[in-house]
């Protein structure tokens, strides 16, 4: 075999080897794709949990919005408000470490 074709294969065997470099280890390899893939899925999933979220505040505020029963039973619930002329009963669950 001649130099020059000796040459030419080194050459074509550098430039394999730094192609088949950058395809598993460098900027933008295989690895970093599958990477990036896992964490857009991941987000994915996030921002699908979190529209799911928005839809249900949406449609809480539209019927606090629209309807005053609603708004009466949550602020009942989470405020403890009564109307006048209504007496409030809190009910305590027994400890259970108490002697009865």
């Amino acid at each position: 075999m001649s130099w020059q074709l000796k040459l030419l294969l080194l050459v074509l065997a550098v430039v394999f080897v730094f192609l088949q470099y950058r395809l598993w280890f460098g900027e933008g390899s295989l690895a970093e794709v599958f990477k990036l893939q896992r964490e857009l899925a991941q987000q994915r999933q996030e921002t699908a949990a979190l529209e799911a979220r928005n839809a249900e505040l949406r449609a809480e505020v539209e019927s606090l919005r629209k309807d005053d029963d609603a708004m009466e039973a949550r602020a009942r619930r989470e405020l403890g408000l009564i109307r006048e002329g209504e007496t409030y009963f809190q009910l305590l669950e027994p400890d259970e470490g108490s002697a009865r």
